[in-house]
């Protein structure tokens, strides 16, 4: 994924990214199944992403100088 120092002009604050069409097409089918844009989508997986992370991060133990 690649993304473009391109604005969209129809949504101020916004850019566009690089996907493959199979992404493209996936995130199209998951975005109408959820009912909603393609942009929520994107936002509800970044989201999860970072929740997934943070997850990762707190299920690793804590090093000794964390325990003090």
């Amino acid at each position: 994924m690649h993304l473009s120092t391109r604005r969209d002009v129809s949504m101020p604050g916004t850019t566009t990214i690089r996907v493959s069409r199979t992404t493209c097409d996936s995130l199209n089918e998951l975005a109408d199944r959820r009912g909603e844009s393609v942009a929520a989508t994107v936002n509800r997986a970044v989201e999860l992403l970072e929740q997934e992370a943070i997850g990762i991060k707190l299920s690793t133990p804590l090093r000794e100088d964390e325990l003090e």
